[in-house]
């Protein structure tokens, strides 16, 4: 009887063993600070003026838009041209902005040439559809 016990007991210490050292040897992922900065309603104006800028509205409490940040933060990420700004804005802390843009649906995000709406996508995006939004108005 106890040989019965004993062996299981060795079988589930050498798999323990064993997926201690697999799950040890896997590279980590250490993670980039992303790129995407903050805008508030007193450095709007004078953010977009200029290039070309895409700003994310969101809000903490928006589940679509918790999944739409890291879409956002990766494509900041890829943005090795340096020629397109990306930023968030928070519409709950930045209720001007938000209602000078007529924003009623979040997430929604606004591509800005030379401070003028170019393209407005509101709603979850994929990345691809912002990577093409982007390459269109470039």
């Amino acid at each position: 009887m106890k040989k019965l016990f004993i062996i299981p007991l060795i079988l589930i210490i050498v798999l323990t063993v064993f997926s201690v050292k697999i799950y040890s040897q896997k590279e980590v992922k250490t993670e980039t600070k992303p790129k995407v900065l903050i805008l508030t309603d007193g450095d709007f104006d004078k953010t977009i003026k200029k290039d070309i800028t895409m700003v994310d509205f969101w809000a903490t409490w928006c589940g679509p838009c918790r999944r739409q940040g890291p879409i956002v933060d990766e494509i900041a990420n890829e943005n090795s041209d340096k020629k397109v700004k990306i930023y968030k804005m928070d519409v709950d802390k930045n209720k001007e902005t938000s209602n000078k843009f007529g924003i009623h649906s979040i997430p929604t995000i606004i591509i800005f040439k030379d401070g003028k709406e170019i393209k407005r996508l509101v709603g979850l995006q994929d990345k691809m559809t912002l990577v093409n939004a982007l390459k269109e108005v470039k």
